[in-house]
């Protein structure tokens, strides 16, 4: 996923949504290239080296996805109750 700003406190409900919406559809991706990362490692298509620096890739990306949805859903959370 592209680098992501940190200037999301002027964000809209709308627009906060549709972020939400990207990362829901990028940690499918990351769960889908995972899965299929070790599929290639059990069938010895990936050697061992480059299986463990493609996980590491990986817990890196799904950290930074999980700190997204955290901070989405906070975010959302505020403008929500704003709304009411």
């Amino acid at each position: 996923m592209a680098l992501w700003g940190e200037n999301f406190a002027t964000w809209t409900l709308e627009e906060a949504l549709l972020q939400q919406s990207a990362n829901r559809a990028w940690s499918k991706e990351l769960r889908r290239k995972t899965s299929s990362l070790v599929n290639r490692r059990l069938a010895n298509e990936i050697s061992h080296v480059d299986y463990l620096e493609n996980r590491n890739l990986g817990r890196e990306e799904a950290s930074e996805c999980r700190r997204r949805a955290t901070i989405l859903e906070s975010h959302i959370a505020r403008n929500a109750v704003r709304a009411r």
